[in-house]
């Protein structure tokens, strides 16, 4: 696929343009929260700044990755395709703004409420997950669309994990969120992953047939995701190191039925099915936790920033050029954007096997992450905040 280098008319780009679509003020946000978040993290726990921040340091870090950075990208994508789904008015203007705020307020209170009431910051910061569920959730219900209502369900156990988490301070409810994370992709990614390569191979002349999608294996991982959240919350490791092995596996069964390799020339197929590549293989690094002891840290960064951090680019991409009535195809550097998350994920992946010297590996794993996120901010930023060009709402 061809590179462009994509100028939007600069000129036309304002910041009333960002509400007019979720997808637009959101991925704008999370994307200058990625820039933001790790290099502070960083420098917070390298003791370069102190910060004044509401809760221990690795649990900020764990929050915002998992209830700031993905939060958004949630709302983002999901409030903007349920208006397609159930073909709803979107929302926009001010009530986006209110939205938005509520998002924006979470990470700042976070960020330097030291001194406030804890049960301010995090009330306002669990206020986010249920306003999105009820916004996307009435659209659903009047729809009659049974079938989105299990991303109704996993999300609504990801917000269980958010209670659990800033309640209790304790990293299982981020492990629990983790894997709803996973569950999240695998309904999500198994929807548009098989889709878009078999339409991309039909417009290519290719038999589009030969991409598989099985519902009935598509719904035994997502209940066997759920059931290993369950499980890992509750403490029977056994029983969470056996789901972990039958999840990978039926992950690994779905990404050989989809022939991800069949759209290797495609930069916005192939991030998708590499991405979710990370699912089995972080399920897997958590069966290894549970049965030999390897570091816990080595699965959640194979999720975190290898399942999730990587989807996201690669679905954000694609979202914005296609709801911003754009052609796909990536503005210039995105190709190298995708390759540097993928390599961020496993310099922090082998960081924490300690193949690699933890200062290099994290230093190293910072800066590709930063580049990636950077890249997307320089080339997309005039797009998110300039009208369609075909002149049409969105």
């Amino acid at each position: 696929m061809r590179a462009i280098p994509t100028s939007p008319d600069r000129a036309s780009a304002s910041v009333g343009q960002l509400f007019s679509y979720p997808f637009r003020i959101f991925f704008l946000s999370m994307t200058v929260l990625a820039l933001a978040a790790i290099p502070l993290w960083v420098m917070q726990v390298n003791g370069v700044i102190s910060l004044p921040l509401a809760m221990p340091g690795l649990f900020w870090h764990q929050h915002e990755m998992l209830f700031g950075f993905l939060s958004a990208a949630i709302a983002g994508f999901l409030l903007t395709a349920v208006c397609v789904w159930t073909q709803t008015e979107r929302t926009h203007g001010f009530r986006l703004v209110l939205l938005w705020g509520v998002w924006l307020a979470g990470r700042l209170l976070l960020a330097t409420g030291a001194d406030l009431p804890y049960w301010l910051v995090q009330g306002v910061n669990l206020a986010f997950l249920p306003l999105v569920m009820v916004d996307a959730g009435w659209r659903i219900w009047h729809a009659r669309q049974k079938r989105q209502l299990m991303i109704m369900v996993v999300l609504g156990l990801l917000w269980l994990m958010q209670i659990g988490f800033v309640t209790r301070l304790d990293m299982t409810f981020s492990y629990g969120a983790l894997i709803m994370a996973m569950a999240l992709i695998s309904i999500i990614g198994g929807r548009i992953s098989p889709a878009f390569s078999s339409g991309w191979l039909r417009q290519r002349g290719f038999d589009g047939n030969v991409v598989k999608t099985v519902p009935a294996l598509d719904m035994a991982t997502i209940f066997s995701l759920i059931l290993l959240m369950a499980s890992l919350v509750t403490g029977w490791e056994t029983v969470t190191g056996a789901l972990a092995l039958l999840s990978g596996t039926l992950m690994l069964v779905r990404l050989a039925g989809w022939k991800g390799w069949l759209v290797r020339r495609e930069p916005l197929l192939w991030i998708l099915h590499l991405s979710i590549l990370w699912v089995p293989v972080a399920l897997f690094l958590l069966a290894g936790t549970l049965f030999a002891g390897w570091p816990s840290n080595a699965w959640s960064h194979a999720a975190g920033t290898g399942a999730v951090a990587c989807l996201i680019l690669g679905v954000i991409a694609r979202v914005a050029l296609g709801h911003s009535g754009r052609p796909l195809v990536l503005p210039r550097g995105m190709v190298l954007a995708f390759v540097a998350i993928h390599l961020a994920a496993l310099v922090r992946v082998l960081t924490a096997f300690e193949i690699i010297p933890w200062h290099p590996g994290i230093g190293s794993s910072t800066l590709l992450w930063l580049f990636a996120f950077g890249m997307f901010l320089y080339r997309y930023t005039g797009i998110l905040a300039s009208p369609r060009p075909d002149g049409r709402e969105g």
